[in-house]
């Protein structure tokens, strides 16, 4: 298999993701043709120079196809379903490069049927949003073939800073998974020790000041400062998408009898978020539970924090 320096590429959907980073290969003079369920979201990368079609099948004789869809079963569809791309017959792509976070088994069963096909397949999850894509800070895992990989290589480097490659098969899915564990276990940790400072009359953003330049701080600490401080839930990523997460996690730790207690009870707090209603915020709204299970009220307290992003996004 041989990839040119410039292939066709074709990009499944356009979330909040998919749309940013379907806009950085287009931005790089890239071919990019693009397919998303609801046809209008995909619609404005046309100005970018993108096309849109109608059916994933639309897609069936590019290159490179990256995918990028919120459910195992969207995967499926989009491959193996009706007008998925891999079900044209006599044309199926290169490669595929999948960075969709589904379980290994659902990754293994789309494999196997893309290698009939002729086609190559990656698992290529990522590490971050919207906003950490524009500042050039989102990170890849990917695994399989490693010829493959080298091949696509440079396509994946556009996406942000790091690409790390972690081995055969479908180790990334399990890497990505074991990243957003530790996300929503650090989240619940976080809100819990903002709420405990808080009622002991700290302000959130001294706490947060101390603790991002202490060396507990992180680049995800200090991202989620001001939405800590200000109590804004736009969402990134949701408490649903979050528990998903966990649940793919334990599932996994079941299978490889990993105890994995702490992960645990951060499930099932994250579960009684959802519970309560928060399906649409950000899951940083884990703040307000928190808060409420002490029997706390928070108010947003109107001041300019910095996200840690600011200065490669305006340099």
């Amino acid at each position: 298999m041989s990839i040119s320096s410039k292939p066709t590429i074709g990009w499944i959907g356009a979330g909040r993701m998919g749309f940013q980073l379907a806009t950085r290969l287009l931005e790089a003079g890239h071919d990019v043709t693009v397919y998303n369920r609801t046809r209008a979201k995909a619609e404005p990368l046309v100005a970018l120079g993108a096309k849109v079609v109608d059916r994933p099948s639309d897609l069936a004789g590019l290159d490179v196809v990256f995918i990028m869809v919120s459910a195992p079963k969207d995967l499926e569809e989009v491959t193996m379903g009706e007008h998925g791309v891999l079900t044209v017959a006599g044309k199926s792509p290169k490669v595929i490069i999948d960075s969709s976070t589904v379980s290994t088994e659902v990754s293994e069963k789309v494999r196997a049927f893309a290698t009939t096909k002729g086609t190559e397949l990656l698992a290529a999850p990522v590490s971050g949003n919207p906003a950490v894509i524009a500042a050039g800070k989102l990170t890849v895992a990917v695994s399989g073939p490693k010829d493959v990989y080298a091949e696509v290589a440079g396509l994946i480097n556009l996406f942000g800073r790091k690409v790390t490659y972690v081995g055969e098969g479908e180790v990334a899915r399990l890497v990505k998974i074991a990243h957003n564990i530790m996300l929503g276990v650090v989240s619940q940790t976080l809100a819990e020790i903002v709420t405990l400072t808080e009622k002991a009359g700290v302000e959130r953003s001294a706490f947060l000041e101390f603790l991002n330049d202490s060396v507990m701080g992180s680049t995800f600490t200090k991202y989620k400062s001001p939405s800590i401080v200000n109590l804004d839930f736009t969402p990134t990523f949701t408490i649903p998408l979050l528990l998903k997460d966990f649940d793919l996690g334990l599932d996994a730790a079941y299978e490889l009898q990993v105890p994995m207690p702490i992960t645990a009870a951060a499930q099932q707090i994250t579960a009684s978020a959802r519970g309560a209603g928060y399906v649409e915020e950000d899951f940083m709204i884990l703040l307000i539970e928190q808060a409420r299970r002490a029997g706390m009220s928070l108010v947003s307290e109107n001041k300019k924090v910095l996200s840690g992003l600011e200065v490669e996004s305006n340099g």
